[in-house]
């Protein structure tokens, strides 16, 4: 699978499209003035306790609200993390390494939150998910810091190995090299980068995770909440890291000191394959010059179209994501069964990019074409299974139900990608409403307004469309009969077909119009 990364560099923000196989599968927005990013490690203080909800409030230095900090995102080694934490702020505490430092009992699964936290104390946290419609920053307490083979997990002695590594004797290697130079009370979980690398690869990213726990140590002397303790990378640096592999083709920028900070990702983890590394200056914009651009529009909005004909529609309610699989006109066979199954395989397919493309989380309910066969569903459900290998956001799929909906949760750590592809109507803006007596009537006596103080033509004529043509002359007293009232000018009223609803032109004596600029 080839993959490609087209990195758009603009004032307000950096684009970054990720490309597999020639087809845009994932959009990342990163606004050069959000300093809040999931993976940010913060000191902040608590600000309210919910006894109700089970959960407090912390205040991260988030100006619009309050970050959520869950009892079930506190994490087992919250006591130790408290003690680590007030240890380093007071001074008592001379070393970031947890060798001699004694690790405290777990807290329970099933507690209350009023029985571990306290209104305004200090606390560590981490930024799980970005903020989500109407709903603040949600933390937690298990601090991770990731790296490019492992994630390090302080106050911990377990090694646990990615899942996608399968081979027992490479799992059972990585478990054996970790526990041989891992630091005391610090666990690591391995990542899938780390399958068949050496010893000495993965304690140099120890050695850089150890290193940035240290900075959180230094930052936490004296400190006074709320302060950021560590950032995680930006998104350009991240996709780099978590997405690297031999199988990347091209990485194209638009900007010089982003193209320097992407060489300097690509070199440690792979220096031989920095020539990918391009910089374009054309004239065209860079998602243009690439397709990207294309690709987003037909990629985004209610309906997705596939090759075949056949096309999804995508609609968000408050709760959840329906999908609704539709064959179109094109059929290849005429067996129903058979034709059904194609379909469903290739929405499938679609489904899956969607599904990344748009960052969509949450609950996602499928509506695939009927299939009766036994064996077609269970082909369906493995086919889902394995296009959704690639999608790195924590996701469950469930069997095809009675019904014939397939039922998919998947992580939600920031907002759905919603980009608008249909164009703002230039008569009611977008409103879908229209009302002549308040959007246009005030425009147009705003206009003649100026135009008798400015110019003073003797005869004025105004062209407008025929709707708002008998809306003026509407009544005895009509608003046309108050204009003329008002400037002691006789004022031309006359109707064009041609002209959209909120269209008008003025007129003088010689028919010449008369421009307001």
């Amino acid at each position: 699978m080839e993959k490609e990364l087209i990195i758009n560099s603009s004032q307000q923000e950096i684009q970054l499209a990720l490309i597999e196989n020639r087809k845009l599968v994932e959009l990342h927005n990163q606004p050069l003035k959000n300093n809040l990013i999931v993976g940010d490690i913060y000191l902040g203080k608590v600000s309210k306790i919910l006894p109700g909800l089970n959960a407090a409030f912390v205040h991260i230095g988030y100006s619009k609200k309050d970050a959520f900090l869950h009892y079930t995102d506190l994490g087992p080694k919250l006591r130790s993390l408290i003690k680590f934490t007030d240890g380093a702020i007071s001074g008592k505490l001379s070393n970031h390494l947890l060798k001699d430092f004694k690790i405290d009992s777990d807290i329970s699964k099933k507690g209350k939150i009023n029985h571990v936290l306290t209104k305004g104390q200090n606390i560590l946290v981490q930024v799980l998910k970005e903020p989500i419609s109407t709903k603040g920053p949600r933390l937690c307490c298990e601090i991770t810091i990731a790296g490019r083979y492992v994630v390090l997990t302080p106050f911990s002695n377990v090694i646990a190995v990615s899942k996608k590594i399968t081979g027992e004797l490479e799992r059972e290697r990585l478990r054996r090299l970790m526990e041989s130079i891992r630091p005391s009370n610090f666990g690591f979980i391995v990542r899938t980068a780390a399958e068949g690398k050496r010893v000495a690869e993965l304690h140099d990213d120890i050695t850089e995770l150890v290193d940035k726990w240290q900075k959180i140590f230094q930052q936490l002397h004296k400190a006074s909440p709320p302060i950021k303790c560590l950032s995680e990378l930006n998104k350009t640096k991240s996709l780099i890291r978590d997405f690297w592999n031999e199988s990347f083709a091209r990485v194209v920028v638009n900007d010089k000191r982003v193209e320097e900070e992407v060489i300097s990702e690509i070199k440690k983890v792979a220096p031989k394959k920095i020539d990918i590394v391009k910089y374009y200056n054309g004239s065209k914009p860079i998602f243009d010059q690439y397709g990207i651009t294309k690709q987003i529009k037909s990629s985004f909005g209610k309906t997705a179209t596939m090759a075949s004909g056949a096309y999804l529609v995508i609609e968000k309610t408050e709760a959840m994501y329906v999908v609704d699989v539709n064959s179109g006109h094109k059929m290849i066979s005429n067996d129903q069964e058979e034709n059904a199954l194609r379909v469903n395989l290739e929405s499938a397919a679609e489904i899956a990019r969607q599904l990344r493309l748009r960052d969509i989380g949450g609950i996602i309910i499928i509506d695939f074409i009927d299939v009766r066969k036994n064996e077609n569903k269970v082909k369906l459900f493995h086919a889902m299974k394995q296009l959704m290998e690639t999608d790195n956001a924590k996701h469950t799929i469930l069997p095809l139900s009675k019904f014939g909906l397939m039922q998919i949760t998947r992580e939600r750590v920031r907002p759905a990608v919603s980009i608008s592809t249909a164009e703002q109507c230039p008569v009611c803006e977008g409103s879908g409403k229209i009302n002549p007596s308040t959007l246009l009537i005030d425009d147009i006596k705003r206009d003649l307004d100026f135009i008798i103080k400015s110019h003073s033509p003797e005869k004025i004529s105004i062209k407008v469309h025929p709707f708002i043509n008998s809306h003026l002359r509407k009544g005895l007293w009509s608003v046309l009969m108050q204009w003329r009232n008002e400037y002691k000018k006789w004022l031309k009223l006359t109707a064009d077909n041609s002209f959209h609803m909120m269209q008008y032109q003025f007129f003088d004596s010689n028919d010449d119009q008369i421009r307001l600029s």
